[in-house]
């Protein structure tokens, strides 16, 4: 016999579990299903910071802003742009108050994990399958064989959602930038001189078609991503077994930079990830649709350059809560209300992350994206 769940929620990332927890917090029953065997299955990247408006509102509407202060660091807001020289362009130091704070994304997604029964979240559950029963419940078959039906299915599962389809036929293009993710550890004492130069705060180099960006981990280590514009299988075409090589083929594109500012990449510890990175149209919208919805990158996946991608899904996941436990007894019109707000909302900040990814790699970089910062 297939489980019945009144609402699913594909996808335990920081989304997915906000909306979890808003859930928990009103009383009404969710399962979350997740493909990774435990939390502990993969890292969980980077520092995030988490802005006033998005994912700290999130955070208050789910009770857990003082649990998130007793972990965040502020007052990390400096942001350094240079150029291909090392010339500080621009130098912006954090602001006196404390409303900007970031967090390790694994203590955020362990924060919220913390914050529900600990049978919500079904590990090593991921989704074969998915698809409408034709009554507004839908079905999802899992990797292990068992079926999983649902009054209410939330993909909350990523860039490639396999629960978008049900409802969409649109998928994530390349944006014509991939990243290539690299770490200095214990970045003072083993790489003092590139600790020094990306400093405590967010560090960009920026230069026509590619760049260098940067910020420092509460661990010590110092995070870089080598961006580049190239062919969308250009990364894959160097293969992942040797590590020279590809730290060779990155540098060519660097070559005449300073030499300082080619170390970061140089001397990286381990070996270089490329990830591609992919965009869902601007404005991407569906039809609304009985009984299920999306949220986070699964609704609107766009370049990480202004740093909106999990604050965005943590607000989706808090609103669409909100919105269902304001209306337990009218699941769709939940469904509309939280829509209506997230097409316009996502759009908007979609729009503002493609500008800025172009303004970061064009002819003029980075003078062109100087020319539109505020004062």
């Amino acid at each position: 016999m297939p489980r019945h769940e009144p609402i699913a929620i594909v996808g335990a990332g920081l989304g997915g579990l906000t909306l979890a927890r808003v859930l928990h917090r009103a009383g009404l029953p969710v399962a979350v299903y997740e493909r990774d065997a435990s939390p502990r299955a993969r890292p969980q990247g980077c520092v995030i910071d988490l802005h006033e408006d998005t994912g700290q509102a999130a955070l208050r509407a789910a009770g857990l802003s003082t649990a998130f202060r007793a972990s965040a660091r502020t007052g990390t807001g400096s942001v350094r742009i240079l150029d291909r020289n090392a010339v500080v362009r621009r130098a912006e130091m954090p602001e006196a108050d404390t409303v900007r704070a970031d967090i390790e994304r694994g203590r955020l997604r362990d924060l919220l994990l913390g914050s529900l029964p600990g049978d919500t979240v079904r590990w090593g559950s991921g989704v074969a399958a998915a698809r409408a029963r034709g009554d507004g419940r839908h079905e999802i078959r899992l990797t292990d064989g068992s079926v999983v039906t649902t009054e209410l299915l939330v993909g909350a599962d990523g860039a490639r959602s396999r629960i978008r389809p049900l409802i969409s036929p649109v998928a994530p293009r390349y944006t014509g930038t991939t990243l290539l993710e690299a770490d200095l550890d214990e970045a003072d004492t083993r790489h003092p001189e590139c600790a020094a130069l990306v400093g405590d705060g967010i560090f960009y180099a920026l230069g026509e078609g590619r760049g260098l960006l940067a910020h420092r981990r509460p661990d010590g280590s110092v995070h870089v991503y080598a961006a580049l514009s190239v062919p969308e299988n250009w990364a894959a075409r160097l293969g992942t077994g040797r590590r020279a090589p590809v730290v060779s083929a990155v540098l060519e594109h660097f070559d005449g930079w300073d030499p300082g500012l080619r170390a970061l990449i140089g001397e990286a510890d381990g070996p270089l990830t490329p990830r591609p990175l992919y965009a869902l149209p601007v404005g991407h919208r569906w039809e609304r649709t009985p009984g299920i919805t999306l949220l986070g990158d699964a609704a609107h996946l766009m370049p990480p350059f202004t740093g909106e991608g999990a604050n965005l899904a943590m607000l989706d996941g808090a609103e669409l809560g909100m919105a269902l436990a304001a209306r337990p007894g009218d699941p769709e019109g939940a469904l509309a209300a939280y829509e209506r707000a997230l097409f316009p909302r996502s759009s908007a900040y979609a729009a503002e992350a493609g500008a800025v990814l172009d303004l970061c790699f064009r002819h003029d970089a980075p003078h062109g994206l100087l020319a539109q910062l505020p004062g």
